[in-house]
């Protein structure tokens, strides 16, 4: 059980979400998707897996892996050998406002745009892998620490990009994780999306926008017979019976209602 100072009301969410003066328009995002459009088709031959280890691997396990990987040398790609060479595009890794290993945004391109990562795992059917017992929701996501006090809504977008693993082209029966497709979206339109979401469901932010909350079994319970919820704590577990929990899942993209992302998504098999 977490002791708490204060839940934000859905008023005085909306007060602090209309800081918004303009948003990076289709235009503006048009011209950076072309100025990215190199980076579809590159092939990360730094990580290459023999067929016969991906038997023992979940796609899950092998997002992980990539993740990081990625992260790392999509601003270095002009100076890493690769089958096709590239430009440098202008991606430079941002050394993070929020002062932590995974800070916010990850990427400052040399327009001055700033771009959060995000990476979708496209399964290729070819591939033989472990499979989980039970289907797992894909954990890319915009997390808590996105939120209107550190978004610039006319700077930050979410780049989102789709990869398979492909068998490499310079060794057979190996496999290295290869970009499919790339999207930008504005984040102010996704976390306000993702935000409102919360809201509607039940739940709500609690501190300075530090802590979402969906409303625990008895919360729903007592919403629907009209009870007054205890808006002064949260739990973290069912079995601490409070009225809100910490909600473990925020900011899927899977679960953004944000159409464009979602078409995205969809196009993907997601």
């Amino acid at each position: 059980m977490i002791k708490f100072n204060g839940y934000i009301p859905f008023e005085q969410f909306r007060t602090l979400s209309e800081n918004k003066t303009t948003i990076v328009s289709e235009g503006e995002i048009t011209e950076l998707t072309r100025i990215l459009s190199p980076l579809v088709g590159v092939q990360f031959s730094l990580l290459s897996l023999p067929k016969e280890i991906l038997l023992g691997f979940e796609p899950s396990q092998i997002g992980t892996i990539v993740g990081s990987l990625m992260d790392a040398c999509i601003p270095q790609l002009a100076s890493i050998p690769t089958t096709t060479p590239l430009p440098h595009l202008g991606l430079h890794k941002h050394e993070g406002i929020l002062g932590e290993r995974e800070g916010y945004p990850d990427y400052l391109h040399d327009s001055g745009y700033r771009l959060e990562l995000k990476l979708l795992y496209v399964d290729n059917a070819k591939i033989e892998m472990k499979k989980p017992p039970t289907p797992r929701e894909p954990s890319a996501r915009l997390t808590q620490k996105v939120t209107f006090k550190n978004v610039i809504p006319n700077k930050d977008l979410l780049l989102v990009i789709a990869y398979s693993l492909e068998e490499n082209k310079l060794m057979k029966e190996c496999y290295s994780p290869t970009i499919k497709s790339i999207a930008l979206f504005p984040i102010y339109d996704c976390i306000l999306a993702r935000d409102l979401r919360m809201y509607r469901d039940g739940g709500g932010w609690f501190g300075h926008m530090e802590t979402p909350t969906v409303l625990s079994k008895i919360g729903k319970n007592k919403s629907r017979a009209d009870a007054p919820l205890d808006y002064t704590m949260y739990g973290r577990k069912e079995s601490e019976g409070k009225d809100f929990n910490e909600d473990t899942n925020f900011g899927k993209l899977k679960r953004i209602p944000y159409e464009p992302l979602q078409k995205f998504l969809t196009e993907h098999r997601m």
